[in-house]
């Protein structure tokens, strides 16, 4: 599977920033790299813990933005990263969008509603 990249941007209390996203539906939150949480002026609400794909636990500083995409926009909450950590989208970002990601075109789309 290849990777997929979306660029976005994402609104804080001092500032907006674009931001090129790894869209990655393994991740529950979205990430925002150290550099730009900084300068939209972020401030970290709580520590979450994660796990990695390896099982490995990290404990990483959540806020939330205002994010937009071509397909949306919206609230989410956002992992603070530090120096290293890149870009992601994870999937609570693209449900509150109301947005799903197609693995056969690699494309977000409209997330089909069913009513019960």
């Amino acid at each position: 599977m290849g990777i997929t990249y979306i660029s976005g941007e994402v609104e804080g209390p001092t500032g907006r920033r674009t931001v090129k996203f790894i869209v990655d539906s393994g991740a529950t939150y979205s990430l925002l790299p150290f550099k730009v949480w900084k300068v939209i002026g972020l401030k970290p609400k709580r520590t979450v813990e994660f796990r990695l794909a390896d099982g490995t636990p990290i404990k990483r500083k959540v806020s939330e933005c205002y994010i937009v995409l071509p397909q949306g926009e919206g609230h989410t909450p956002v992992i603070l990263g530090e120096e290293s950590d890149e870009a992601l989208l994870g999937v609570i970002t693209l449900e509150e969008l109301g947005l799903v990601f197609n693995p056969f075109n690699r494309t977000l789309q409209p997330m089909k509603m069913l009513l019960v």
